[in-house]
């Protein structure tokens, strides 16, 4: 057995376990795994300093998510959205494909914990054939984004034969895979792996790191074995409330994602999800942490806030306002010192 499988064979799953290894209230954790499933493999736990830190509250179950009676199990709409299973058209030129029903770690804020982790999320050679006619007879899409749970939870020849598929469909440019992998279980990278995903150019990696204690030699190992097979590596982050909700975690974070050669690509407001409430702030903080990261990263360093908004209305960015005053003759704006600026307009255009 692959070493990365023996590690996800050992993960803890069940309230006796978690339990046992961390004394947690056994019955709290026992009413919450029986709506929303647990895993924590060996590696992410013992990423764990104390109770509450921030690698905690992500994998952690908490009775606030059985509490939670303002958010919906689907507020993307996903459900809408899907003209076959497992696959999402939310946008004219690209859709998302839904691959794999597991992950190394469940986080506790994921938009499809509705879902993933259960029976509810049905993956087969059926589902997947009618997801590649579906794309055949839809030319205009040409971007996809395989997701799940997790791509790469699948065996290696699963996924050469999912990426294999799709990149023989002719209208199809570009493949995207989101994983979590690299931050939760960085030894399923593997050298067999990369050689596989490397076929397949242009390939896009959006990983997904929170808070600057996932970044590991082991995670590091890991981006740069995927960064030296050519393939280029984004980072999403969730922005978490008692995780990343400050200023220095996120400009650590940012920064260090840089120096594992992934870039920061999206800093993403909680979703409405059903048992996700708690980890909510509100999208005025999240501006303002996106102000006081401005002037003090490198621009390679600093994502796009936004909102992925409810109804499957589509990704709206959040961006702190500079701008003071806007004639035809000159702009005022402040600098990331709160300094006042002026900017002279060009004479004699039309635009």
């Amino acid at each position: 057995m692959e070493p990365w499988k023996e590690i996800l064979q050992k993960s803890v799953t069940t309230p006796q376990e978690l339990y046992h290894q961390l004394g947690c209230d056994f019955n709290v954790l026992q009413d919450v795994i029986a709506k929303f499933p647990m895993r924590i493999n060996p590696y992410f736990l013992n990423l764990i300093d104390y109770p509450g830190d921030p690698i905690w509250k992500q994998c952690i179950p908490d009775a606030l998510e059985i509490n939670d009676t303002v958010c919906i199990p689907d507020p993307l709409s996903e459900e809408d959205l899907s003209p076959i299973p497992n696959l999402v058209h939310k946008y004219a030129n690209r859709v998302l494909l839904l691959v794999s029903s597991q992950c190394a770690m469940y986080c506790r804020f994921c938009t499809r914990k509705r879902k993933v982790g259960t029976s509810k999320m049905h993956i087969s050679d059926t589902t997947l054939s009618l997801a590649y006619d579906y794309l055949r007879l839809h030319p205009e899409v040409t971007d996809v984004l395989i997701s799940g749970g997790d791509p790469f939870l699948l065996d290696d020849e699963r996924l050469d034969e999912i990426l294999g598929n799709l990149s023989k469909i002719p209208s199809i440019k570009m493949i995207r895979i989101g994983t979590r992998v690299p931050s939760v279980l960085p030894m399923r990278i593997t050298s067999r792996l990369c050689s596989i995903l490397k076929k397949y150019q242009p390939l896009y990696i959006n990983t997904h790191f929170n808070h600057p204690k996932e970044l590991t030699a082991e995670a590091k190992q890991a981006c740069f074995m995927l960064a030296d097979a050519g393939i280029s590596l984004g980072c999403q982050t969730v922005l978490l409330k008692g995780v990343n909700d400050n200023v220095a975690v996120l400009k650590e974070l940012f920064q260090g994602l840089l120096y594992l050669r992934v870039k920061p690509y999206y800093l993403f407001q909680s979703d409405l999800t059903q048992g996700v409430n708690h980890f909510r702030t509100s999208t005025q903080k999240g501006v303002n942490l996106m102000k006081g990261l401005y002037g003090h990263l490198s621009g390679m360093a600093i994502p796009t806030f936004a909102l992925d908004a409810p109804g499957g209305k589509g990704k709206i960015p959040l961006t702190p306002q500079f701008i003071r005053e806007s004639t035809t003759t000159s702009l005022t704006f402040e600098n990331y010192l709160g300094q006042i600026c002026t900017y002279p307009e060009p004479i004699g255009t039309d635009e």
